[in-house]
């Protein structure tokens, strides 16, 4: 069996993002969300400086789904990998690009976080050898590019990790 290549550090940096969670997604006033925000519309608490202007008080504002999101490290990784510290704040040009990126890397990031913890479960050989499989498919040793993130087949891999979940269902369900 092939070792896995190094897989990335799936927790959140801040510091190192280019607030792209502020300004890719959407969402809609709720109890999760105070306001309207449409897709690609800049947060009114993004700061010019990128850093948010009510980040201390999010859950009492009503911005508790800014409080429980998580890239699990993918906009760190488009900002400073991918886009190599540029910004869509610099060069709007790369809003578009940095925001396709974004919203593959951040589901491969997560199917990671499940294989993870997959790993934990008292696996076969075989069940090792798929995992690991996997994981290198979704953690390239050459790393990835805008391009190979464009072609890859996102939904297909996702069905195939959810298979290979369900297939570990009885380590865990007993």
């Amino acid at each position: 069996m092939k070792a896995t290549a190094a897989l990335p550090d799936l927790s959140p940096k801040c510091a190192d993002c280019a607030a792209l969670c502020c300004v890719v997604f959407a969402f809609d006033k709720s109890e999760s969300f105070a306001f309207d925000k449409a897709a690609g519309e800049v947060c009114r608490n993004l700061q010019n400086d990128g850093r948010c202007r009510v980040f201390e008080k999010r859950q009492e504002l009503g911005l508790s789904g800014c409080v429980t999101y998580n890239c699990y490290g993918a906009g760190q990784r488009v900002s400073q990998e991918l886009f190599k510290g540029r910004s869509w704040r610099d060069d709007p040009s790369l809003m578009a690009p940095m925001e396709a990126a974004l919203s593959v890397l951040r589901r491969i990031h997560e199917m990671l976080l499940l294989l993870q913890t997959a790993r934990q479960l008292p696996l076969t050989e075989a069940d090792k050898e798929n995992l690991a499989k996997l994981e290198r498919e979704l953690a390239p040793e050459e790393g990835w590019t805008g391009s190979s993130l464009q072609s890859f087949p996102i939904d297909a891999r996702s069905a195939e990790v959810a298979a290979f979940l369900q297939g570990l269902r009885h380590l865990v369900s007993g």
